[in-house]
């Protein structure tokens, strides 16, 4: 049986975080990163469509945490610690070059995700720092001041135990027998499945700022609108999905959604399309797309709105217009189910956030037990933010693991 100084359970961008800038503190200390598969950093590979959207443009802690619709009060005093400018520095003191797109996502330089593996990899290698893979987790139990780690493979003895194992059932099963409590876990960030004419053949669509609510919910968002083979997805979607994961797993993922496609109150949008009958009223109306609609879903909505091809603009009546606006600022869509990102699945749930220490991501419960990343009930939107608090976690727990 192999006895290290802190073992680490999760081989995600957590685990090796905390790992890294733990043997930079204490160079001293013996430490393994145990992964229950045979690879290691796998959402950090497929992050960001493989180019790894490292973290966010954000640099107050405060507006920083409204990304994250579990955890945004517990995770403001670590932010005030370590956050978006700090990671920045970090990888930039490793040469990983980073870049800001305008929508705010931080991306290595290279557009390549194997940059951010690689740079972790090789700070492994320099600590010595043991990666041990196919090491599936059975049991965890504290006995004669350590923590004994039953695998498939192997067992093992810590001092110091970090869990960053990232939305686990197995592993919270493991933990609920430690007396820790979970949050049952519920999908956060997934698109909206729907069935109506008005999409049905027009996947490719994207708009670029749209409001969208939920329909007898308070929930609403606002952002691109991307139309898709199965139904809706892109920012404003998922921003919906996150902060609306619980409520709407208690709808079972049926419910109506309104859109306002040009994100502007009707009574104006109204006035507007009667100044266009004037301006262009020997213009048909479905031929020539306003408000800056792509054209696609233009002659969808127009159609809808019992507006016939030929029919121009001097030929609205009153009850057309009336409907255009209505298509236009309140299209109603039933969602009839949700789909995930299978490679890249977030959930909202996990440990009980008032028996962790923010402090020192210490567990309340037991003795030299620390989390770090998604095992804690933390999450965020979509853009980096659930990368930033992987570092942000592991990090704190770094500083702290080693002191006792």
């Amino acid at each position: 049986m192999k006895h290290y100084d802190i073992i680490i359970i999760g081989g995600g961008a957590a685990g090796f975080f905390a790992a890294i800038n733990t043997a930079e503190k204490f160079p001293n200390l013996k430490i393994a990163i145990l992964e229950r598969g045979k690879d290691v950093l796998g959402k950090v590979k497929i992050s960001g469509g493989g180019r790894c959207n490292v973290t966010h443009a954000e640099f107050t802690p405060k507006e920083l945490t409204y990304n994250y619709p579990r955890g945004e009060k517990e995770i403001l005093g670590p932010f005030h610690t370590f956050m978006t400018g700090d990671t920045m520095e970090w990888f930039d003191k490793r040469g990983v070059e980073l870049k800001i797109e305008d929508d705010g996502r931080i991306f290595p330089v290279s557009n390549n995700s194997k940059t951010i593996i690689d740079c972790f990899l090789n700070e492994t290698k320099k600590h010595n720092i043991d990666i041990l893979t196919n090491q599936g987790v059975k049991d965890v139990l504290y006995a004669s001041n350590n923590w004994h780690i039953i695998t498939g493979a192997d067992q093992f003895t810590a001092t110091k135990l970090l869990v960053a194992t990232g939305s686990s059932p197995k592993m919270w099963g493991i933990l609920k027998k430690l007396n820790h409590t979970i949050t049952n876990p519920v999908p956060s960030l997934f698109t909206f499945n729907c069935k109506d004419s008005r999409i049905a053949d027009i996947p490719g669509v994207v708009v670029q700022n749209v409001k969208i609510k939920v329909l007898e919910t308070n929930l609403e968002s606002e952002g691109p609108l991307l139309i898709t083979h199965w139904g809706f997805s892109a920012p404003s979607i998922l921003k919906l999905s996150a902060f609306g994961a619980l409520e709407l797993a208690k709808l079972e993922y049926k419910f109506t959604i309104e859109i306002n496609f040009l994100n502007l109150e009707l009574d104006t949008v109204l006035e507007d399309l009667k100044t266009i009958k004037l301006d262009e009223a020997k213009k048909t109306v479905y031929k020539f797309a306003q408000f800056e609609l792509p054209k696609r879903l233009w002659y969808k909505l127009v159609l809808d709105a019992n507006i016939k091809e030929d029919t121009k603009w001097a030929d609205l009546n009153k009850q057309q217009l009336d409907s255009l606006a209505s298509q236009l600022c309140k299209a109603e869509f039933k969602i009839e189910g949700k789909s995930t990102f299978k490679d890249e699945f977030v959930t909202a749930g996990g440990i009980n956030l008032k028996e962790i220490d923010f402090k020192t991501y210490k567990s309340k419960k037991h003795e030299h037990l620390y989390f770090a990343g998604e095992v804690l009930n933390i999450d965020a939107i979509t853009g980096g933010f659930n990368f930033q608090n992987a570092w942000t976690s592991g990090y704190i727990v770094a500083q702290n693991i080693g002191l006792e």
